[in-house]
């Protein structure tokens, strides 16, 4: 048995539940009298909704097919050997459930030899090889081609990436290596690590070719038929393909400083993952393949076994697979469907609902305010949108048409609203104010209308108090900007039924949205924790310490976004209105900041100014301050925001806010940004030891987003 089968038996051990993917070799006649030609396809036997991975048995199954090819390329048996995908999907990368079960570095090492063992046999075969990207492509799917001596792209493939730094790896098949060596290192920066770092960003096919990944692209419809016949014309020598010279001289050293910047603009240097790659691509300057492969194998090894990355993969888990199943929805049998939406108010919030209902549920949609130009102005802001989306080619002109005349605009509430099923109310934030709206609007729509609340901190139970159907109110609290964060906290309140609360379900998921159901508790999960962590440093600012140096204590979370930018983004009267909220609820633990208070009534809108380049308190703002004398250190700022936010943790699962702390995670990576390296929150929380030194235990078990013991 080789070393490389060795290798992968013994990591194919560690992998009980791997879906194994088969390596299947045909042969075909090429065209034009091209010769005898091997194709291998990657098929794990399951349609394009459970994508091809690479387990160990599935790099030994890709092994054992390079066996045959090799043999027969030594005999003269064929000209080329073609690797490509099942329908819709080429190969999505390493089977990520069994990295999670990993406990010992050198079995995380074989993991990365294996690959590169396996994969680096393509380049040696005594013919040229040849990579169809057909489909979906990513991380060692996309590695499996880089090896390869040519690849094709399809023109329809909406998916093509190397996400591993986004997750807390690097590219370590090869990707590091030879992406630079292939494209040049500014291009390869671009993928690896920018389009990592931007939220996990895909390439389309065009962009693929573009970048000079592949030598030629063809349509989706007759892609492998095309690529056959280019590769004829290759193997016949009538097609060169020619590439342009990769600079290796300063423009590599630029490159690689350009990803250090983008990297310590998105983390912060608190995750390691894309300094590994970059030191791995700055390497890889010289163009030794060998060297730049055992660098892989290393820094595999290594984040594998880093908390980082199992933070990465728990993030990743509760974004693609618990948000599809939200903890305490009931059945979805019993959600009604929506054929017609209202929208209570106009202002910029109501016209970005209206927006995102009217183009993902493609149903009726009616705004109303008090006066016709309030109206005018929000139904104006939807058209408007719609037809940015059609300069950017993301709708045609009939889609646009058809959008916009779904959205409309009404002072008379019963015209708007007496044949709704969902409307929504997106007022002023006071209790009175949406009480009464919501009187006004249950005295005319049907007995079935569900009534939702955007409310971001006031109590749903409250609201629904006064009226005769309390039952069909639900909290449906969108944030900020609506079309780019993904949360929609949908709040049970004490009287809300199971179907009212399973059409706000069904209609989240129409919506596109991750949908947590919470607790009608005080701010929810969101706004309660920003809401502790932004007092506890507003706080330390009214005592004495520098604004400076409160706003950098949390930079080694690598959060994205310093506690007075995120202040300033939220709105300081926002803020300073829910801060209020949750005072009168918990005067014990949520102060309200009279620094604050003046910013507000001044009507200041940003602390900041940016005259020299680099934030600076403003002037203004600094006049209306009044400090204590107490100056605490960034370190001591940083323990008390955690220790805080560890405790309102703890108290929000005592109380039941939602199911697990799981959720808690999933709520602040998408609703507030929390970084997927921290895997939210509570799995940074327990790491740094703060979890059991605020609340006596962890909040996850040892094992669920760490490194197992």
């Amino acid at each position: 048995m080789s070393n490389t089968a060795e290798l992968l038996k013994g990591a194919a051990e560690l992998f009980p539940d791997e879906v194994v993917t088969s390596a299947h070799v045909r042969h075909l006649d090429l065209p034009q009298g091209a010769g005898r030609f091997a194709l291998i396809t990657l098929d794990n036997g399951l349609d394009h909704t459970k994508p091809t991975t690479l387990g160990p048995q599935s790099l030994v199954n890709l092994d054992k097919a390079i066996d045959q090819v090799e043999a027969e390329a030594a005999r003269g048996e064929i000209a080329g050997v073609g690797v490509t995908g099942k329908p819709f999907i080429f190969a999505v990368g390493a089977d990520l459930k069994g990295v999670e079960v990993i406990k010992r570095h050198e079995d995380a090492l074989a993991i990365g030899k294996g690959g590169h063992d396996v994969f680096k046999r393509l380049s040696s075969l005594a013919v040229p090889t040849f990579a169809y990207y057909n489909g979906a492509s990513m991380g060692g799917g996309v590695e499996v081609g880089l090896h390869c001596t040519y690849r094709t792209v399809s023109r329809a493939i909406p998916a093509f990436s190397l996400p591993e730094v986004f997750l807390g790896l690097v590219p370590g098949w090869g990707g590091c290596t030879l992406l630079p060596n292939l494209v040049g290192a500014d291009r390869a920066v671009s993928v690896i690590i920018e389009n990592s770092l931007n939220q996990n960003r895909q390439l389309k096919g065009e962009q693929v070719f573009e970048l000079g990944i592949a030598d030629a692209i063809f349509d989706g419809a007759d892609f492998l038929e095309q690529s056959l016949i280019w590769t004829a014309s290759v193997l016949r020598g009538e097609l060169e393909v020619e590439r342009p010279d990769v600079d290796r001289g300063e423009a590599w050293d630029q490159a690689v400083a350009r990803g250090r910047s983008i990297a310590d603009s998105k983390v912060h240097g608190a995750a390691p993952a894309a300094y590994r790659a970059l030191d791995i691509i700055a390497a890889a300057k010289n163009g030794d393949l060998r060297q730049g492969f055992d660098a892989e194998d290393r820094a595999l090894a290594d984040l594998i076994m880093g908390e980082e990355l199992r933070s990465g993969l728990y993030a990743f888990n509760l974004v693609n697979k618990r948000a599809k199943r939200p903890a305490g929805a009931p059945d979805k049998k019993l959600a009604r469907p929506v054929t017609k939406v209202g929208v209570v108010g106009a202002g910029l919030m109501a016209s970005q609902l209206a927006l995102l209902f009217a183009r993902r549920l493609e149903v009726p949609v009616v705004l109303t305010d008090i006066d016709q130009e309030r109206i005018d102005k929000g139904v104006g802001y939807v058209h408007e949108e719609i037809d940015k989306l059609l300069l950017k080619g993301r709708v045609n002109q009939d889609k646009a048409n058809r959008l916009k005349a779904l959205v409309t605009g009404s002072l008379d509430k019963a015209a708007a609203f007496g044949d709704a099923d969902f409307v929504i109310e997106a007022v002023f934030e006071e209790m009175g104010v949406k009480q009464q709206v919501f009187a006004e609007v249950e005295a005319v729509v049907p007995e079935h209308a569900i009534l939702a609340t955007n409310t971001s901190s006031l109590s749903v139970t409250e609201m629904a108090g006064k009226l005769e159907h309390p039952e069909r109110v639900v909290g449906f609290h969108f944030f900020n900007p609506v079309a780019v964060l993904p949360l929609l906290e949908i709040v049970r309140a004490e009287q809300t039924d199971d179907a009212s609360l399973a059409t706000a379900f069904a209609v989240a998921k129409s919506l596109k949205k991750t949908a947590v159901l919470v607790k009608d508790a005080p701010a929810f999960v969101v706004n309660r924790i920003l809401t502790r962590f932004l007092g506890e440093v507003l706080r330390s600012i009214d005592e004495g310490t520098p604004v400076e140096v409160a706003d950098r204590a949390l930079a080694p979370l690598g959060l994205p976004m310093s506690p007075i930018v995120l202040l300033e983004l939220v709105g300081p009267a926002v803020a300073h209105h829910v801060a209020g909220t949750l005072n009168a609820a918990f005067p014990d633990r949520f102060g309200v900041s009279e620094n604050l208070g003046r910013v507000v009534k001044a009507g200041k809108r940003n602390l900041y100014v940016y005259d020299s380049g680099k934030p600076e308190l403003d002037p203004e703002v600094a006049a209306l301050f009044e400090t204590g004398d107490t100056v605490l250190t960034e370190e001591q700022v940083r323990e008390r925001a955690l220790n805080a936010i560890a405790e309102e943790i703890r108290l929000m699962l005592d109380e039941g806010v939602v199911a697990e702390a799981q959720d808690i995670d999933l709520c602040l990576i998408t609703g507030a940004g929390w970084p997927f390296h921290l895997g939210g929150i509570t799995p940074y929380l327990d790491r740094e030891g703060v979890s059991e030194r605020v609340a006596g235990k962890r909040f996850l078990e040892p094992g669920v987003a760490s490194v197992p013991n």
